[in-house]
């Protein structure tokens, strides 16, 4: 059996694992997008006001950057394993609150725990499979399929938002979150009880015992002795190149998510037309996914992430220079979907998994996506301000600079895994 071969036959035997960590991603993008696209049913249904509308969406977004930020004393705190075990069923009590909430509050803590659980599970279950997988080729295989499920959820989100719109009060809104809370349950169950993922989990943690002896390594592995040690300078370069990739990604992929809509719009789209381009580029935007997920492990990866970086680049500038007619803004949209999943947050996870120590993983990639978050979160308070007709030919140029930093600091990273011999693509 040549190496191919053995590399296909791992990646299919964990890949149960990388679909339990993959729903954990459903219900991520599930809780943001699902949220977002029943809060005015909650609004009506609970008689919320605009402020108190507007407390409970940024509550989720600070929820799920606090939940990132504490993964690491999580797993410190319970242990890897039981962490990536039990998180889910939190999950699912937050969001049974939501749906069971008759009031503001009820329903706000709802919220705020579902969103802290959401957070916390992203990192840790990527650290999971990486720790689990027997070797780098089939982690990176393993942990960029995840981000299909992500896709996934959003498009399910969207789907059954629009399938509960015409009911009466909150009806339909709790069925979204009883949906979310059913799935998080199965998902708690089957991490909890399968026997196959506990032989995984073992056999993970002997190897990383093996590498240890093997290396002579007495000190314990933490976050002080990776920054703080004799590799120190090794790994503030790839923290500090990750940080910044992933930040300007999530700048541009958070505004287009929140305001693509309201773009197709402005450029005169009726809403039933620019909700049914938003589906079929959400479609677009898991084949890219899944294309980028086949090369993730091999030698294409890196020609992969070029192409994608660069098509966001050209896209940028296409609807900056780009008149208000609507087809030219699809297609471009369409284009920089395409970049954006090839050259995007699976790259970014790859890179996390493969570039630390498995003990500090969920850590560095926990505070990356919380610090990320935050960005966000204050990015779209100007947001608005950047996407009204008279700014959107200037912000997109900016926008195109901020692709062109992502560029230089994905370029840094594949130098620096190349320098290190983290991988030989």
């Amino acid at each position: 059996m040549n190496n191919g071969e053995t590399s296909t036959s791992m990646v299919k035997k964990y890949r149960p694992l990388a679909v339990a960590t993959g729903i954990g991603s459903i219900l991520g993008s599930g809780i943001i997008v699902g949220l977002s696209a029943t809060i005015t049913v909650w609004q009506n249904g609970l008689g919320l006001t605009n402020s108190q509308v507007g407390i409970i969406s940024g509550a989720l977004t600070f929820a799920i950057a606090i939940g990132s930020l504490l993964a690491g004393q999580i797993t410190k705190s319970f242990g890897l394993v039981k962490s990536f075990n039990w998180l889910n069923l939190i999950y699912a009590i937050g969001a049974l609150i939501c749906v069971f909430s008759n009031n503001y509050i009820m329903f706000l803590i709802g919220v705020i725990i579902t969103g802290l659980a959401s957070g916390a599970d992203l990192p840790i279950s990527l650290t999971v499979v990486s720790h689990d997988a027997p070797d780098d080729k089939t982690s990176a295989s393993l942990v960029s399929s995840t981000q299909i499920f992500w896709q996934i959820g959003v498009f399910m989100s969207y789907v059954c938002a629009f399938i509960v719109s015409k009911m009466a009060g909150a009806s339909g809104a709790r069925i979204v979150f009883s949906i979310l809370a059913i799935f998080a349950l199965i998902t708690w169950a089957w991490r909890t009880f399968s026997t196959k993922f506990r032989a995984f989990h073992e056999e993970g943690e002997q190897r990383r015992i093996d590498r240890e002896a093997a290396s002579q390594t007495t000190e314990k592995v933490s976050i002080k002795t990776v920054f703080a040690g004799a590799n120190k300078g090794r790994f503030m370069a790839f923290f500090f190149s990750i940080l910044i990739f992933y930040v300007c990604w999530n700048l541009l992929a958070n505004t287009f998510g929140q305001f693509q809509t309201f773009t197709l719009v402005q450029a005169h789209a009726s809403q039933s037309f620019a909700t049914g381009a938003g589906i079929v580029l959400n479609f677009i935007s898991l084949l890219a996914t899944m294309a980028f997920a086949s090369v993730a492990g091999g030698k294409y990866r890196n020609k992969f992430f070029l192409v994608g970086i660069t098509v966001q680049f050209l896209a940028m500038l296409g609807l900056a220079m780009s008149s208000h007619s609507l087809w030219p803004i699809v297609i471009t949209i369409g284009c920089y979907n395409i970049g954006n999943n090839i050259a995007g947050e699976a790259m970014y996870k790859v890179w996390t998994q493969e570039a630390f120590p498995v003990e500090v993983r969920a850590s560095v990639q926990g505070f990356i996506n919380g610090f990320s978050r935050v960005c966000c979160g204050l990015f779209a308070l100007i947001t608005p301000a950047l996407v009204v007709p008279s700014a959107i030919r200037n912000t997109m140029f900016g926008f195109a600079a901020i692709v062109f930093i992502s560029f230089v600091a994905g370029l840094t990273m594949m130098r620096l895994e190349k320098k290190h011999g983290i991988n030989n693509f």
